[in-house]
Parts: structure tokens; sequence; C-alpha cells
């Protein structure tokens, strides 16, 4: 048994009318979401021409060619079901540090001494710029 009185029939309940709880807490969150949302998606296209070189270097095959051995579950245009390395998923939170993944670049023996990845950096297969733009296009996976 309810305490609240049933719904008239042809009555619009508050839900209907957009006063229901949750909904203005949803409107809330939105509001103050877009306050810190300009500056993050400011960010993002600022690094777009960025990660945009960084994707083609990745994908190069005198450079970076991480799609034979990498799959890129992250990105929709990346056709590989390569299994020779880890998936390159989740980059952000596995390599917080950008220090560290440019190290896992630039000499993954150091890491791994028992690794198959080429050190592109010690090789000069990419340079240091070229390791960064690559950077920038794995942090959006």
């Amino acid at each position: 048994m309810s305490l609240q009185e049933p719904a008239r029939a042809g009555s619009v309940s508050a839900l209907e009318h957009g006063r229901s709880p949750l909904y203005r807490r949803l409107i809330v969150v939105v509001l103050i979401g877009t306050a810190f949302f300009p500056s993050i998606s400011q960010t993002r296209a600022d690094e777009a021409p960025n990660v945009a070189a960084g994707r083609r270097l990745a994908f190069e095959i005198a450079k970076g060619n991480c799609p034979a051995c990498h799959m890129f579950p992250g990105d929709p245009g990346a056709d590989t079901l390569a299994n020779i390395g880890p998936p390159l998923l989740a980059i952000r939170s596995r390599f917080p540090d950008r220090a560290q993944l440019r190290g896992r670049l630039w000499d993954p023996m150091q890491a791994n001494p028992n690794t198959v990845m080429p050190p592109f950096g010690k090789h000069r297969i990419l340079s240091s710029d070229e390791i960064e733009l690559i950077i920038d296009y794995l942090y959006t996976q």
C-alpha cells in the first residue's frame, strides 16, 4: 500500500514534466560538468594533429609498424589480429608516466631483456620527436 496519491486518469506525472529528483540531479551534474569540459575538449583539439601524426607513424611499415605485433581495440580503423605483443588498450592508465612509456619505446629491453620488440629509439628507427607523437596517439587508446 502506497502513501502517495494514485495518478488520476488524464493527469501528467512529475516525471513526464521533467520534475523528478533524479532528472534534476542529472541536469545539475551536466551543467556543472560542462564548466570543466570546454578546457578538456580544447586540449583534445590541440592534440589532434599530434595524434593523427602519431597514428601515421605507428602504422607506417618503415617506422613504428605497431600493428604487425599489437592489436588496437580502441581504434576502429586498425585492421589487425596481431598477438605477438599485448593489445594497446588503456595505455594512459597503464603508463600514467610518459617517461616510462617513452623508455619502453626507446629501448624495451631495459624493462624486459627477452622482448622481441625492437628498440625504436636506441636503433634510430624513430626520433625522440616521433616517439612523442606515437605516445600522443597511444594515449588515446
